[in-house]
């Protein structure tokens, strides 16, 4: 690695580490008394919740829809990142003109507790120790991420919710939100998710963990004080995810089995293909801005997730009576999160006679189509999301 990259990198570093503890977007604090009450059986306080705002608050505050970022997302939904300083992580889908129109709509995009960009997560100092929380801090569900949005939410004022929208974790939350708060939420777009974390998935989790935790920088979830960080133990954290991100035929069209600025194979263990050095840049560059044990935290809420797990198994049991109107979305080459796990939770909706639509959107982008230029996917957002509005009476 040369000098003027190794400087880079710690640049960007130093950036992460101050967007973990004093970020550039807003922040909302609660005090000791105010306490987020975690499914773990512990309170986290105090704590804060780091977030963005795009568009008005109309004045009967009516117009608010709550964006849920997925796993390596944050609160930057439409705006620039100020670590990589890149476009919002949806842009294509968020602001003015566009499906979720920041002209018309109120949208709030949270970072999730346990997070790294400003939440309250492992990064953040402990006021107990006056040291960075590491593996001390509780392990999270999604339905603690959902409940500490539910107290930004009433922070801001906001009763109901017109949408909740989002994508893989985020898709999740969504759904948390229109069981744990029917009333609270008129429309909901869970896109590319499930109502739990298959084990395939669990799987594909426990394979980044132990990387991470098997890199000796790791040093038992304390690198921020003692001046390490588990670079390599997360990029391959990244990588083996990124793999899974993405379908065979989009591997096939992007890079088949090309290889990367040779014209014969180097007979060693360099990167010898084009996906080979694609997938170390996505682990190199995903190290700059994420935290380690944050990946560790997360994945672990997204494997602990099962809605039905709280109603016998039975899931239309956790939608029953529910009021919600919603609009599942999936992709026809996702196999993280198959249509069969959209179908699903359309099933039990239908079961409870819940007001329910769904698009399988035909791509071979994989799973990440969600957050790509997807045509059918805005028209069927747009569409939904209008029709909810009239509805509402916006």
């Amino acid at each position: 690695m040369t000098i003027q990259v190794a400087a880079r990198i710690e640049d960007i570093e130093d950036a992460a580490a101050r967007e973990a503890r004093a970020p550039s977007s807003l922040v909302m604090r609660f005090s000791a008394d105010e306490p987020l009450r975690l499914d773990a059986g512990r309170e986290l306080a105090p704590f804060q919740i780091a977030y963005t705002t795009a568009g008005e608050l109309n004045a009967a505050k009516s117009n608010a829809i709550l964006v849920c970022h997925a796993l390596t997302g944050d609160q930057y939904v439409a705006s620039r990142n100020p670590v990589t300083g890149k476009p919002g992580w949806w842009e294509t889908l968020v602001g003015p003109g566009k499906p979720i129109n920041t002209r018309k709509y109120f949208v709030v995009c949270s970072d999730v507790v346990g997070g790294c960009m400003g939440s309250t997560g492992p990064a953040a100092i402990d006021p107990a120790t006056g040291e960075p929380y590491g593996i001390t801090l509780p392990v999270l569900t999604i339905r603690d991420m959902v409940r500490a949005q539910a107290m930004l939410i009433d922070r801001l004022g906001i009763d109901t919710l017109f949408a909740v929208v989002g994508g893989s974790m985020g898709g999740m939350q969504v759904l948390e939100w229109a069981v744990s708060y029917p009333t609270r939420v008129f429309a909901a777009l869970p896109i590319a998710t499930g109502a739990r974390h298959s084990s395939q998935n669990i799987a594909f989790h426990e394979v980044g963990r132990q990387a991470v935790v098997a890199d000796p920088e790791w040093r038992g979830g304390r690198y921020i004080l003692e001046g390490s960080r588990p670079h390599k133990g997360l990029a391959v954290a990244r990588m083996a995810a990124h793999v899974t991100y993405l379908s065979e035929a989009a591997l096939a069209r992007k890079f088949g089995r090309n290889l990367q600025d040779r014209e014969a194979l180097g007979f060693g263990f360099d990167a010898d293909f084009q996906i080979e050095s694609y997938l170390r840049h996505q682990g190199m560059t995903f190290v700059d801005r994420f935290d380690a044990n944050s990946y560790l935290y997360l994945t672990r809420a997204m494997d602990y997730f099962d809605i039905a797990a709280d109603y016998g198994g039975r899931l239309a049991d956790a939608f029953r009576g529910s009021r919600t109107r919603f609009c599942l979305v999936s992709f026809t080459s996702d196999w993280l999160f198959p249509t069969g796990e959209s179908r699903a939770v359309v099933h039990a909706l239908n079961a409870v006679a819940a007001s329910v639509s769904f698009v399988e959107v035909e791509t071979d982008r994989g799973h990440d189509a969600f957050l790509l230029d997807e045509p059918v996917m805005f028209d069927a957002i747009r569409g939904f999301v209008s029709s909810a509005a009239r509805a509402r009476g916006l």
